[in-house]
Order: C-alpha cells, then sequence, then structure tokens
C-alpha cells in the first residue's frame, strides 16, 4: 500500500518532508502540493522531479480524490482550517505544531475526530521519537531511577533575529519540551511559572532572553526548564531526569571528540534540524507504517496538541503576570485513552 500525500505548505519544513517521502522513506508518495505562493508549490514540484498536481488551496487539495493523507505545514495560524477541511474529508492528516493556534480551536479538532469516529490526526512533536528520549522514557517507564521527583532541561539556540519575540521562546521554543516532558512521566501539568534573569546582552532590544520556566505535574514533579535563544556557541538540548534511586540523562548528540592544539574537545551542532533529522525520518515513516497496519496514526495525538496549547497559552500569561499560571485542561475523553498512546522506534 502506497500512501498518496498531499502537502499544504512548501516553505522550509514543507520541502524537507517532501524530501524525505521522496528520497529516504518508504510507503508514501507526494501526488499534491499547495501553497499560498503558489510559485513556491510549483518550485517544489520542479526541485525534487515530483509526478504531483499543484491546487490553487487547501480545500481544493483536501478534496481531490487521489490524495489519501495531508501534510499541514503552512503557517501555524493556517493549521485549524486545514485539519479540519481533512477530518470532514475522512482524510488522516499530519501536522506541524502548532495543532491550532489556540486551545478553542484545538478542541475543536478534537471534537472534529472525535465524532469521526477513528483517530486520524497526528502532531508533529517528533522528539518522542529521537532514540535519546525513546531510551529516558524506557529508563522511566522500568523504574531504572525509580519514581521522578525532578527534572532540569535546557533549550539552547545560537542566535535569533529580530522578528522572533517573548512569547515565541513558549509557542515556538519551548512547546517541543512541554510535549516531551509530559510523554517522558505520563503526568500533565499542574502549574507554570516563568521567570526572566539578567538580560543577555546579545538579546535585541524587544526580547527578554534568556527565560526559566518551571512547570509542576499533578504527582509533584518539579521541572525546570532554561530557555536561551542567543547562547552563541550553538544549538544545545539538555535534560536530566533526577528519580528515587538514581539520575538518567539524555546523550550527547553523536560527535568525533579531538585533540588539537593542546585541546580536547567535540564539535556543538547550530542547526536543529541536524539535531533531530532522524526524529523526523522516524516520526513520518511511524504515521505511514502505523495507518498501513492499524488503520490509525500511532504518534502525539490531537488531544496532545491540546494539551500544548492549553500550558503553552499557561507560560504566556505567567510572562506577563509574574506569577504561577494554572494549567487548566478538560477531562481527557475515552477516545484519546485506547490503543497505543506513546511513540517508538
Amino acid at each position: 500500500m502506497t500512501l498518496n500525500i498531499g502537502v499544504i505548505g512548501t516553505g522550509a519544513i514543507g520541502r524537507e518532508h517532501i524530501k524525505r517521502i521522496t528520497n529516504t522513506l518508504s510507503g508514501g508518495k507526494i501526488v499534491a502540493v499547495t501553497d499560498v505562493n503558489q510559485e513556491s508549490a510549483k518550485q517544489a514540484v520542479e526541485q525534487y522531479g515530483l509526478d504531483a498536481a499543484v491546487y490553487p488551496d487547501d480545500v481544493s487539495l483536501v478534496a481531490a480524490n487521489d490524495v489519501d493523507a495531508v501534510f499541514v505545514t503552512s503557517w501555524g495560524p493556517a493549521h485549524e482550517a486545514s485539519v479540519l477541511a481533512a477530518i470532514a474529508a475522512g482524510k488522516y492528516v499530519f501536522c506541524e505544531k502548532p495543532l491550532a493556534t489556540t486551545a478553542e480551536g484545538c478542541m475543536r479538532i478534537v471534537e472534529a475526530e472525535m465524532k469521526h469516529g477513528k483517530r486520524l490526526v497526528q502532531v508533529g512533536f517528533m522528539r518522542r521519537y529521537d532514540s535519546g528520549y525513546v531510551q529516558l522514557k524506557e529508563a522511566i517507564d522500568n523504574k531504572f531511577i525509580g519514581e521522578p521527583l525532578l527534572i532540569h532541561c535546557a533549550h539552547r539556540n545560537p542566535e535569533v533575529n529580530e522578528m522572533y519575540t517573548t512569547d515565541m521562546a513558549i509557542s515556538d521554543t519551548l512547546v517541543h519540551e512541554i510535549d516531551v516532558l509530559h510523554w517522558l512521566v505520563d503526568d500533565d501539568y499542574k502549574s507554570v511559572q516563568v521567570l526572566f534573569p539578567r538580560k543577555s546582552k546579545y538579546a535585541h532590544d524587544n526580547l527578554r532572553d534568556p527565560q526559566i520556566v518551571i512547570l509542576e505535574t499533578h504527582s509533584g514533579i518539579i521541572i525546570n526548564v532554561e530557555i536561551s535563544v542567543n547562547c552563541q556557541y550553538g544549538y544545545d538540548i539538555q535534560c536530566e531526569v533526577v528519580g528515587e534511586d538514581g539520575i538518567v540523562k539524555l546523550p550527547e548528540f553523536q560527535s568525533i571528540t579531538y585533540r588539537k592544539n593542546a585541546t580536547l574537545g567535540s564539535n556543538i551542532l547550530v542547526d536543529w534540524k541536524q539535531r533531530f533529522l532522524d526524529a523526523y525520518d522516524a516520526e513520518l515513516q511511524d504515521f505511514m507504517d502505523s495507518i498501513k497496519t492499524t488503520g490509525e496514526p500511532n504518534g502525539p495525538t490531537a488531544w496532545d496538541g491540546y494539551i500544548a496549547q492549553v500550558t503553552a497559552d499557561a507560560c504566556v500569561k505567567s510572562q506577563q503576570s509574574g506569577g504561577k499560571e494554572e494549567v487548566v485542561l478538560a477531562d481527557k475523553p475515552d477516545f484519546y485513552k485506547k490503543g497505543l498512546e506513546t511513540a517508538s522506534l
């Protein structure tokens, strides 16, 4: 079975996924593309030598008879409408984050999917497919360090441009930790608080950087995440889980070590796409494979997208208030409790 895929949005991440499906992965074929910039869509077809139709908009692409699944890789505010259109057409959809830019929008998607009667939606939280995070998950689930008590994390970027704003540290950066951490410990968030240390001299005038986010889960796990988007030295993701019986830490990205000029060292990545290259491959392969074998995607659900948005909204509120803010989630529907709830490689 080959899954015929239509791609909505042919910018950087859209083209990365087109390249993966076309050149690296198995079981899928790009048969349709669209973008608000039609020239970009045509260029993507030419760049990858696709036998694919270029559609004028997402509605016509979703309605195409030969499209089995839709990849939503467009501008974030456009995601909700495209996902809802795919669900209404009964088509599978892989949506890059955010699922929607509001909690209400995410809930509309959840309700539409439940009304349809089976899972169609997977959200692009690729860290669940990273081998290091998978190993952390296995260690925690197997009680290798006993019950988790604390988690220390860092999400560091070398630099950002002046279009990057203080709230984007939550919506574009922290959102990956929000998803992967509650998945790691299988616990929802109770409260959040954002603190602003001394501002980096490298941060532009309208950006408060770095930030510290403190999240508390319902079972009492305290998580602190450092967000630093002007660290200068590279792209650096850290995660350390402190348990009752020991500590487990996310492995460093594999790199050669060298001895040169009286220095023992190793290289640090600067490109976030390289850090999670294998995870991107694994999540898309799993999306296609699970549809083939079970009829439903197996990765992060629309409900996970809802959790991420509600938690992110509370973090942005805390940025503004300076205080602790509650994370108030609706009750998880039984629909999202069935079947496999964790991704695997």
